[in-house]
């Protein structure tokens, strides 16, 4: 069991750094060198998936439709992946024209305790001839018993396999042990992990996923995505290598495809700011970064007390609204008595 599958969601999760202002030439040229390095895949999108375009979760340069033409045209040995929460984007109005786009993978995502939303969605990919995995979202927030209830049922829709994406980068070592245990040894499919590097250990976080049984892990090239950012693939891949799994990754390739990213795609590389250390520690999801920012400011109130508040009021993505409400709510606790 050493054969780990990659899956790069670079042009997707790293969309949410640059506020889903990723053009036709950066996704051209990330997925030529992507291509050339031997990517398994390729996910290409809005940071939140197909159709979640909007004025809250952000508009983006352009359309789905053209995001994955042009990844088409230039991936012809990594396959095309897409995400997609229920929700946010319909099977007939969103999904099938991603399929019939050339969509090889989708993935489709819920919160970690709402999989029951996944079951149209992953069958309708099985019935495409799709691969089809399920991802469970802000998976600090459920317990390993319950994620594994939750996995159970997207097996049942028929996922080829589940993630559990380490959405706020909460998770601690012992945190991911626990969870993949209870998951390796209670599922009949493969289980996969997503790490985000708020506290630092997304690399770590994601080789204890292994040694616990994961068999697909995601990363982005220079760490490229939202908040500190998600593990860094080529590091992934290197690391790996050294543990003598395999990848399927030319690791020369792979360092010229972060090259890549790094003068083409990305503004700056992510690192781990103070306010994505209390992220994590709040357990608020990685692409709230921006928006707690730019509020705070407006509202003259701490970042980091906005973050603990949206943790203590378990906000999750969807719910950008709520930044300013609980920002208004601590500025108006802070505000002198008259």
């Amino acid at each position: 069991m050493k054969d780990i599958l990659i899956s790069d969601p670079t042009l997707r999760d790293g969309n949410h750094a640059v506020m889903h202002q990723l053009n036709p030439a950066q996704i051209a040229a990330y997925c030529t060198a992507a291509d050339a390095a031997g990517i398994p895949i390729v996910e290409v999108g809005h940071g939140n998936g197909l159709a979640a375009s909007s004025l809250q979760l952000g508009q983006s340069l352009v359309s789905d439709h053209e995001m994955l033409r042009v990844a088409r045209e230039k991936l012809t040995r990594s396959q095309l992946g897409v995400f997609i929460i229920p929700g946010f984007g319909t099977i007939k109005r969103d999904l099938a024209p991603a399929i019939d786009l050339g969509a090889d993978v989708v993935r489709v995502g819920s919160h970690c305790t709402e999989a029951d939303t996944t079951a149209r969605h992953l069958a309708y990919a099985r019935e495409r001839g799709k691969h089809a995995y399920g991802n469970l979202m802000m998976s600090h927030m459920a317990s390993p018993a319950t994620l594994l209830a939750e996995c159970r049922k997207m097996q049942s829709y028929g996922a080829e396999g589940v993630v559990l994406m380490d959405s706020a980068g909460a998770l601690l070592p012992g945190d991911v042990r626990e969870r993949f245990e209870v998951l390796v040894g209670g599922l009949e499919i493969p289980v996969g992990f997503h790490a985000h590097n708020n506290l630092g250990l997304a690399i770590a976080n994601s080789l204890v996923a292994v040694e616990a049984g994961a068999r697909i892990l995601d990363g982005t090239a220079r760490g490229f995505g939202a908040g500190a950012g998600n593990a860094q693939l080529e590091v992934l891949v290197a690391v790996l290598q050294k543990l003598g799994y395999t990848t399927g990754i030319d690791l020369y390739k792979m360092l010229d495809l972060s090259d890549v990213a790094e003068k083409h795609v990305i503004k700056s590389i992510p690192i781990v700011r103070p306010t994505s250390v209390v992220s994590g520690l709040a357990g608020v999801v990685s692409t709230f970064a921006k928006h707690v920012d730019r509020i705070s400011l407006q509202y003259g109130i701490d970042p980091r007390d906005l973050f603990f508040e949206l943790g203590r009021r378990k906000v999750v993505a969807g719910q950008e609204d709520i930044i300013i409400a609980a920002a208004m709510d601590l500025a108006h606790e802070r505000r002198p008595a008259a």
